[in-house]
């Protein structure tokens, strides 16, 4: 069974948001079984909006959209979805009152444009919203069944799973399994170079690749009889999958490297401190974008040279003779933020991120990273990193992340 994805709004046409949405839908209905074949976006334009669900109804058994059930004259999706219906738009009281409501519970009384919020096609099936002001809804286009939820993910994504979960899981075929591996440390021709003829020795496995900066995701899609062979094939292509590409796959699912990272120390009961340079504190804000309290300790952004000596007891001499982009001051940024803050591991990164400050000796790029150890000496790292700022930092980031990972697997990385 067919799914398509629809996202309505001019924001999305234009390019001033990204559509998140889409994509996060469509890994939700894989997962369940469904095959997503299209994902169209229009703008606020009703004929357009008609338009495209009429067309998207005829040829798929679900859609799902996103969008224009807002309170502003330019959220036009119920009115459109009507006009494509041929019937009125009519408004609920239930619906309204609990739009008042939740007004009133945050403080607030509601403005008469959030009345619109509870008009609804005549015979929708409303779908409540517990976080947000504006419901959504379901209707029936000849054999499609359409849901509308709002675009505020947050509210798009429990309406999803209180809601539509339930109507259609039972509608997926469920004949399709899909495996996620997540890695860093190749681009993304090198990742497919390396597992080429896979999907012809697994008669029914497609391989898909994601870039998400700066990792790669590879998807291994499978196809069998039932639920219980696509599972299996799944399995087995997916190890073939790890056995090529080896420690370049950190995690799998929704994992992420920081996470991965972070619960590997934990497990072994250690503590990490960083001292970053110039990736300004990205390092730590990966590694406490979840709780990291079992395991992480402090970030010390040492971006002038004096800080670096101050805070790290990084030798001015070091810094005079090598300065702070070599592997004697990324060593040396290590060893002092591990003993000064007494923990088993201390990460240090420094470098020329750019976009100025660069020397043919030392090109903008230059990234020298280290990781202190109790299991010997300092190991240090380097790479030119290609991109803009915002990517050689994090690059950078992931690198040191990388190096730590390598470290408490045995390797050096």
């Amino acid at each position: 069974m067919t799914v398509a994805i629809y996202s309505i709004g001019t924001e999305l046409t234009r390019g001033e948001i990204v559509n998140t949405n889409a994509s996060w839908l469509a890994a939700e209905l894989t997962a369940i079984g469904f095959e997503v074949t299209e994902a169209v976006t229009v703008d606020d334009d009703p004929a357009r909006i008609v338009a495209a669900l009429k067309r998207l109804a005829a040829a798929h058994q679900v859609v799902v959209a996103t969008g224009g059930l807002g309170p502003t004259t330019d959220d036009l999706t119920s009115e459109a979805v009507a006009q494509a219906l041929g019937v009125p738009v009519v408004r609920d009281a239930a619906s309204l009152e609990a739009i008042r409501q939740r007004f009133q519970s945050i403080g607030r009384v509601m403005s008469p444009s959030n009345e619109k919020q509870a008009d609804f096609p005549q015979g929708a099936t409303v779908l409540a919203n517990p976080v947000g002001s504006a419901p959504g809804f379901s209707v029936l286009l000849g054999g499609c069944r359409a849901f509308f939820m709002p675009g505020v993910p947050s509210e798009m994504k429990r309406m999803f799973a209180d809601h539509i979960v339930p109507a259609i899981a039972r509608l997926a075929p469920r004949i399709t399994f899909q495996r996620r591996l997540k890695t860093f440390g190749l681009p993304e021709s090198v990742v497919g170079e390396k597992l080429a003829g896979i999907e012809a020795a697994y008669p029914g496995v497609i391989l898909g690749y994601r870039a998400h900066f700066p990792e790669i995701e590879v998807k291994v899609l499978a196809t069998a009889a039932s639920p219980e062979a696509a599972r299996a094939l799944a399995d087995t292509a997916a190890s073939e999958v790890r056995n090529r590409l080896a420690e370049v796959i950190y995690g799998e699912g929704n994992d992420t490297f920081p996470q991965v990272v972070g619960s590997m120390l934990a497990a072994r009961g250690f503590r990490l401190a960083v001292a970053e340079s110039c990736t300004g504190g990205l390092l730590g804000h990966l590694l406490t974008s979840e709780p990291a309290s079992e395991y992480f300790f402090a970030d010390a952004v040492t971006y002038a040279n004096e800080a670096k000596t101050i805070l790290l007891g990084v030798s001015e001499d070091d810094l005079r003779e090598h300065g702070a982009v070599s592997p004697v001051v990324a060593a040396a940024m290590a060893e002092g933020v591990r003993n000064r803050c007494n923990v088993d591991i201390g990460v240090a990164i420094t470098g020329v991120a750019g976009p100025s400050g660069g020397t043919p000796e030392k090109p903008v790029g230059l990234v020298y990273w280290a990781v202190a150890h109790p299991g010997g000496e300092t190991i240090v790292q380097k790479r030119v990193f290609p991109g803009d700022r915002r990517q050689v930092q994090m690059f950078a980031a992931f690198a040191a992340l990388s190096l730590v990972r390598a470290v408490l697997l045995g390797k050096r990385g």
